[in-house]
């Protein structure tokens, strides 16, 4: 059976080939499989019909009409849609195998490939789509810790994070011109808030750019 999504939304397997027997043999294959298939027979199609937040992999063939593959990988990552995308192709060759993997892709199957080493490519995938939204995740948990400090205490913090050889409670206080005591409350306040031990836990987890604003 397929693995299953780490969120409420089940992850998608899209089907773009313009050959309608691959499409019927693949969406046939895969959904006994257990993965939840959508065919398409046009990049133009596929595209149509993408709109809000569907995890899933693409299973997209290289060369197509209008639109062809290579073509499409290259809006996908234009547009910063994320989607891993396994090609196949019954004619493409090294340089286009090259560029493919080049701009991102999980890798290059020439057809006919046993439905094994599909499966393979798209349970890397999914993998590939729970690290994203595991990150995803952690980014936007620790960006509300952050959201939660005063004004004062991202300063500080972003003192913290600038200057980690400068963090004793005398020269943070000389730098804000408040006194030690002071520091030390609002050192204990940050640690709390941002849900870390230490301060070299917290010069691990912030980054300059997460209180640049």
């Amino acid at each position: 059976m397929a693995p299953k999504p780490m969120n409420d939304v089940p992850f998608t397997v899209f089907v773009v080939d313009d050959d309608d027997g691959i499409r019927v043999s693949l969406e046939r294959a895969l959904s006994m499989r257990g993965y939840r298939v959508e065919t398409y027979d046009s990049a133009r199609s596929f595209l149509e019909s993408l709109g809000g937040d569907r995890p899933g992999c693409l299973v997209l063939d290289y060369g197509m009409p209008g639109m062809n593959g290579l073509e499409l990988q290259q809006y996908l990552n234009a547009h910063e849609i994320r989607l891993p995308i396994i090609f196949i192709t019954g004619h493409g060759g090294v340089p286009e195998s090259v560029q493919a993997i080049k701009g991102g892709a999980l890798d290059f199957l020439e057809k006919p490939f046993p439905q094994s080493a599909l499966a393979e490519r798209i349970d890397a995938a999914f993998e590939i789509i729970r690290s994203q939204i595991s990150a995803d995740r952690s980014q936007r948990e620790k960006q509300a810790r952050l959201d939660s400090l005063t004004a004062r205490e991202r300063e500080i913090v972003r003192l913290f994070v600038e200057r980690p050889a400068e963090t004793s409670s005398k020269e943070v206080a000389a730098h804000f011109g408040i006194s030690p005591r002071t520091v030390d409350h609002h050192r204990a306040r940050i640690l709390e808030k941002l849900e870390v031990k230490s301060l070299a836990e917290l010069i691990a987890l912030v980054r300059p750019a997460d209180i640049a604003r």
